[in-house]
C-alpha cells in the first residue's frame, strides 16, 4: 500500500474530485481524531472527504508524549471503564502497526520496597484489565538488576523500581498512517486547505466552502454529514455553523524538551515526580531523551505553536538532580522542544487541568454538524467508532462488523522491530541507528522508501534521500516544515537537526519544482521556527525565581 492518493503533485486533481463529488461524510480536521474517523468510515465503504487547514497532525497530534498507554493514573481515580478500554486498545494498535507501538518498559523508581509492593497491586489490576500476556507481566528491579537496566539512576536514593509494559509511538506518523489508509480505501484527503464557511440547505449543514492555502483556489465540498474534529479549534469551527455556539473546552498546554542521551542516559521509559507531585516521563528515543509533560491552563486560544517558557523548562529539569547520578543539566543543554494543546472537556467543579477527565464528547449543532472533542491518543479508534455510529444513524446505513481489519501502512510484520531493523541494515548496508530510525518511521515500507532514492545518506544530512521523495509522493508533504517536523521528526529526535535543512530543502525543491526564491523562503521559515522552539534558552524574563520545594518522592 503506497497511498499515492496523497501525492502533493496530484493536488489539483484531488481538489477537482472534492468539488465535484457528493460525499457521505466530510471530516474537518486531519489530526488523530479526524484520521481515525476517516479510516473507519472508508473501511465501511462510505464516500469520505477530509479537509485539514494546515498539515496532517500539525496541532495536538504531533505534540504528545508519544505513548500508547492505558493510563495507570486514571485507575487511581476509579475510571476503570476508561482504563479497560485503553488498555485493550493498546494491543489492537500494536497489531495494526507494530512499528508505531514499540513495546518498552515503563519504570517507576522507589526508595522503599514497601511502596513498590503497594503499587504492584494496582499494576496487577491494570494488567488484568488489559489482558497482558505472561511474558509482559510487570517485574521488580533492585540492586544489580536495577543498576544494569538504569545505571544513571541514583542508587543511594532509589534502590527499587517497578517495570511494566507500555508502548512508544510516533504520534504524527500514526496520524499519517491512518490518513493514508483512508486514502487507499477511497477517501479524498487534502491538507493546507481551510474551511471558511459552513453552508446549509433547509436548515441542515450539507456543504462547506474551502480555500486552498497554496493556490488560493476556493471551492465547495458537498456532504450528507459533516464532522468537526479540529481539536483545540473545534469551537472556532462550530462558530462557522452558529456564531453563538457555547464554549465547552478547557484548553491545557503540555511542554516536552529533548536532551542529548549522553546528558541523560535513560534506557527505558521512566516515571519521575516533579516538584508539584505531577508525574512526568523521561523517554529514550535514539540519540535523545525527552522529558514531559507539563499540564497548565492555556488562555491564549488555539495555536499551532504555543509558547515554550523557560519556567516550564526548568520545572521539567528540576527532578533530574534528585533521580539521577549525573552532571547538572540546564536549559542551555536542551536540543529540542515542543508544546501542544489538549482540548479537554471543561468541568465547572475542576480548574486544575491535570484533574480533568480525558473523556470525549460528541455535540450536535443547530444545523446538524457533529463536533467531537476530548479523548486520548490511545483511544482514538474507539472514539472514531462512536462518532461513526452517529454518522451511520444519520445516513440510515447500518455499520458492518469489520473482520480481518487490514494493518496500517508498514505494519504487515510480526512485531519484531529489532529483526526488521537488522534486515534493513543488512540488505541496504546502513548503520544500525539509521536502519532503526527507518524501521520505526516506516515499518515494512522502509524498503520502498529506500528504493525511491540512494541508500546512502543525503550529503550533509542524516536523512535518507528517498524519504523526501516519499513524503511528497505518498504523504502529502507540501512544505519544508511538513517534512522536517512531521515526516522526518528531526527537530524532536536529533541532536543537530539544523544541519539537515539545506539538503532536505534541495530535495524538496527538486520534487516540487521550487525556484531559488521559494527554497530560500522555506529555509528561512523553518530556521525561524527552530530558533523559536529554543527561545527559552536566552529568555531571562522568568529569572530570578524560587524553585518549588519538593515534598517526597
Amino acid at each position: 500500500m503506497t497511498g499515492s492518493q496523497l501525492s502533493a503533485r496530484a493536488r489539483v486533481t484531488t481538489i477537482d474530485n472534492l468539488e465535484t463529488a457528493n460525499f457521505d461524510l466530510l471530516i474537518i480536521g486531519g489530526g488523530i481524531t479526524g484520521a481515525g474517523i476517516a479510516r473507519e468510515a472508508a473501511l465501511q465503504g462510505l464516500e469520505v472527504a477530509v479537509i485539514e487547514a494546515a498539515d496532517f497532525a500539525s496541532g495536538t497530534s504531533s505534540r504528545s508524549s508519544k505513548l500508547i498507554h492505558g493510563g495507570l493514573r486514571y485507575l487511581e481515580r476509579g475510571e476503570i471503564g476508561l482504563v479497560r478500554k485503553t488498555c485493550l486498545e493498546r494491543k489492537e494498535i500494536r497489531k495494526l502497526a507494530p512499528h508505531l507501538a514499540d513495546s518498552r518498559w515503563m519504570v517507576i523508581p522507589f526508595r522503599r520496597r514497601a511502596a513498590l509492593m503497594s503499587l504492584r497491586v494496582a499494576v496487577t489490576t491494570y494488567e488484568k484489565l488489559g489482558a497482558v500476556e505472561r511474558q509482559d507481566i510487570h517485574r521488580g528491579w533492585s540492586g544489580k538488576k536495577l543498576k544494569e537496566m538504569e545505571p544513571a539512576l541514583n542508587p543511594k536514593r532509589f534502590r527499587h523500581a517497578l517495570a511494566y509494559r507500555e508502548y512508544l509511538t510516533d504520534d504524527a506518523r500514526l496520524v499519517l498512517a491512518n490518513i493514508r489508509s483512508a486514502a487507499a480505501h477511497g477517501a479524498q484527503v487534502l491538507n493546507h486547505a481551510r474551511v471558511f464557511r459552513v453552508l446549509t440547505t433547509a436548515g441542515s449543514a450539507d456543504a462547506v466552502l474551502v480555500r486552498c492555502q497554496h493556490s488560493a483556489r476556493e471551492f465547495r465540498v458537498k456532504s450528507k454529514v459533516i464532522v468537526n474534529a479540529t481539536g483545540p479549534w473545534v469551537e472556532e469551527v462550530q462558530r462557522l455553523e452558529h456564531s453563538e455556539s457555547r464554549r465547552f473546552l478547557h484548553i491545557s498546554k503540555g511542554i516536552h524538551i529533548a536532551l542529548p542521551a549522553a546528558k541523560l542516559p535513560v534506557n527505558n521509559l521512566l516515571v519521575l515526580r516533579a516538584a508539584d507531585k505531577r508525574r512526568i516521563f523521561a523517554i529514550r528515543r535514539g540519540p535523545v531523551c525527552y522529558l514531559g509533560t507539563t499540564d497548565t491552563t492555556h488562555t491564549s486560544g488555539a495555536q499551532h505553536w504555543p509558547e515554550i517558557g523557560r519556567r516550564d523548562v526548568e520545572n521539567l529539569l528540576e527532578p533530574l538532580a534528585r533521580y539521577f547520578d549525573i552532571d547538572p543539566v540546564r536549559p542551555e543543554d536542551v536540543v529540542g522542544a515542543w508544546a501542544g494543546l489538549r482540548p479537554l472537556i471543561a468541568d465547572p467543579n475542576t480548574r486544575n487541568p491535570s484533574e480533568l477527565s480525558r473523556r470525549d464528547e460528541l455535540l450536535v449543532g443547530p444545523s446538524g454538524m457533529l463536533s467531537v472533542a476530548g479523548g486520548k491518543l490511545t483511544g482514538y479508534r474507539g472514539m472514531a467508532r462512536r462518532v461513526l455510529a452517529s454518522v451511520a444513524e444519520r445516513l440510515g446505513k447500518p455499520l458492518a462488523k469489520l473482520r480481518n481489519e487490514p494493518p496500517l501502512p508498514g505494519g504487515d510484520f510480526d512485531g519484531d522491530l529489532q529483526n526488521l531493523s537488522d534486515t534493513i541494515a543488512r540488505e541496504y548496508a546502513l548503520s544500525p541507528n539509521t536502519a532503526r530510525r527507518l524501521a520505526q518511521l516506516y515499518g515494512t515500507e522502509a524498503a520502498q522508501v529506500l528504493a525511491l532514492g540512494k541508500t546512502t545518506l543525503a550529503p550533509g544530512s542524516n536523512a535518507v534521500t528517498g524519504e523526501i521523495a516519499w513524503a511528497v509522493r505518498h504523504e502529502g508533504a507540501m512544505t519544508l516544515e511538513d517534512v522536517i517536523y512531521r515526516r522526518l521528526r528531526l527537530p524532536l529526535y536529533e541532536l543537530n537537526a539544523e544541519r539537515n535543512l539545506e539538503p532536505v530543502a534541495r530535495s524538496m525543491a527538486n520534487a516540487l519544482g521550487w525556484d531559488a526564491a521559494k527554497t530560500c523562503s522555506q529555509l528561512a521559515q523553518v530556521r525561524s521556527r527552530m530558533h523559536k522552539d529554543l527561545a527559552f534558552v536566552t529568555d531571562e524574563t522568568s529569572l530570578p525565581r524560587e524553585t518549588p520545594k519538593f515534598r517526597g518522592p
